[in-house]
């Protein structure tokens, strides 16, 4: 493809050299660059691409797109000044592969809590009407029904893009994706169109890489500034942020709650660990679910598929038939009568929600035992609010590891525990091996209890010291279940 047709929709400064050249590749990373590459200088938030020029330039690039031109230029290179690369990388992307997204009707899903569940749900959903459909989520992305691994939550602008256009080569109509604040923030769905987006809430999170919660805030609501007045904007205004994301939209704007007025209503009427019965605007539909905080995904799933044309009543129908995501509040039923939820509550908000589901049902009746941690080298503002939240809603705690990543483990519960007064910490355990810590929880439990373990959900692994060790809670739990038979 011609330089000067991948820089079209980008911002150009000023350039040196002419563009009327054929570029074999595009990259970002100055490993991957052969000969004929166009080398896209960003700033990243370990490194700075600009550092490298000269390195893709002797690794064959004849092309360079950057913010600051380097200190000496090369005559036969041709380079392309840009306000900002990491949205350069975004279009030019966008147009190496084709403009998927203009192919595709795609979805966004941001928020703290919720986006995975919505997002897969919307792809089983629509798969259920008999579209083809893609999806891009924390726990696995997927080429219709071909399943290529997940290592972020949103991936590079590269990568995301190279996904679309499987999507588009393989015949999908749809595509529904999480888009983080990460992504946002660095500009990797630069160039994407979307169809649509959606906002699930939004809590503390990821203060460790945004600095306050009002940049997180800003983060989230730039994705729906940036929607076309062609998509929909649809929010949770049970979340008090909610109507925030709409403020500056040139979307169609539409609302969802499980409390107040909303073109999208959804209440409780049964409830159990088997599922709930629902009114979801005057229509009744029973899900294997539970917990308010999946009628409100459920609602943004419902909400979507009619903003997207399809009948109301026919989606109910076919999302009676929808089932949990691995690890989103998964329960296992032991021989003797407990049972044991897996759940990827990672942030005190998500924790609260799922906690306070169980005791919901528990009514009082039967202990709640927890099984929690917190990740190791991310925001440790939050630590004690996770243990302050466990104890509270709990019977007994059992702090453990989560993903200690370099941090020593006893250091992240002794900052967990810093959150709790001694009178709190009567009923609690400290057990840093995560196996050991679930298999002591699975002996307290009695028939008739609620063992929660929090953190990890559908992760099959432990990062300890950089390493990456195969760890699944499901695993563990299984193994104890097995011994009692």
């Amino acid at each position: 493809m011609k330089l000067s047709t991948l820089i079209q929709h980008i911002d150009v400064s000023s350039k040196l050299g002419t563009p009327e050249m054929e570029i074999a590749d595009v990259q970002f990373d100055s490993r991957k660059v052969g000969n004929g590459s166009l080398f896209i200088a960003t700033r990243g938030t370990n490194t700075d691409g600009h550092q490298y020029i000269d390195t893709a330039i002797e690794q064959g690039a004849s092309a360079i797109v950057c913010e600051v031109l380097p200190a000496e230029t090369k005559e036969h290179i041709v380079y392309i000044i840009t306000p900002n690369s990491a949205e350069a990388l975004g279009q030019i992307a966008h147009a190496w592969f084709g403009a998927p997204s203009d192919k595709l009707t795609l979805v966004g899903v941001t928020g703290t809590n919720g986006k995975t569940t919505t997002a897969t749900l919307l792809y089983e959903l629509f798969r259920k009407f008999g579209h083809k459909s893609g999806l891009l989520s924390t726990v696995c992305n997927y080429v219709d029904d071909r399943a290529v691994e997940a290592t972020h939550t949103t991936p590079d602008p590269l990568e995301l893009n190279k996904l679309l256009a499987e999507m588009v080569d393989a015949d999908c109509n749809y595509a529904f994706m999480e888009v983080s604040s990460h992504a946002i923030d660095q500009r990797r769905i630069a160039g994407l169109k979307f169809a649509g987006g959606i906002f699930t809430n939004i809590t503390r999170d990821h203060i460790d890489y945004h600095l306050t919660f009002e940049a997180y805030l800003k983060a989230k609501k730039q994705f729906f500034d940036g929607l076309s007045e062609n998509a929909f904007a649809l929010t949770n205004v049970d979340d008090k942020n909610g109507m925030v994301m709409l403020q500056n939209t040139k979307a169609k704007k539409a609302t969802y709650s499980t409390r107040t007025l909303a073109d999208f209503k959804g209440k409780i009427i049964e409830e159990s660990f088997d599922g709930m019965i629902l009114n979801m605007n005057g229509m009744e539909v029973s899900v294997p679910f539970i917990g308010r905080f999946n009628v409100s995904n459920l609602l943004a799933v419902f909400g979507t598929a009619v903003l997207l044309g399809r009948d109301p009543h026919e989606t109910l129908v076919q999302m009676s038939d929808l089932h949990p995501v691995s690890g989103r509040f998964e329960a296992l039923r032991s021989p003797n009568g407990f049972t044991a939820i897996v759940d990827y509550a990672h942030t005190p908000d998500a924790l609260k929600n799922v906690l306070g589901t169980i005791n919901e049902i528990v009514n009082g009746k039967s202990q709640v035992i927890t099984v929690v941690g917190c990740g190791g080298n991310r925001d440790k503002g939050k630590r004690p609010m996770m243990a302050r939240e466990a104890v509270s809603a709990s019977t007994k705690v059992i702090f453990t590891s989560d993903n200690p990543r370099n941090e020593e483990p006893m250091d992240i519960l002794n900052d967990m525990l810093a959150g709790l007064t001694a009178e709190a910490k009567r009923n609690t355990l400290t057990i840093p091996d995560r196996e050991q810590a679930i298999n002591a929880a699975c002996m307290f439990a009695q028939k008739g209890d609620v063992l929660l373990i929090a953190g990890k959900g559908h992760e099959d692994y432990q990062i300890i010291k950089g390493v990456k060790h195969h760890f699944d809670d499901k695993e563990v739990v299984r193994a104890f279940f097995d011994s009692l038979k």
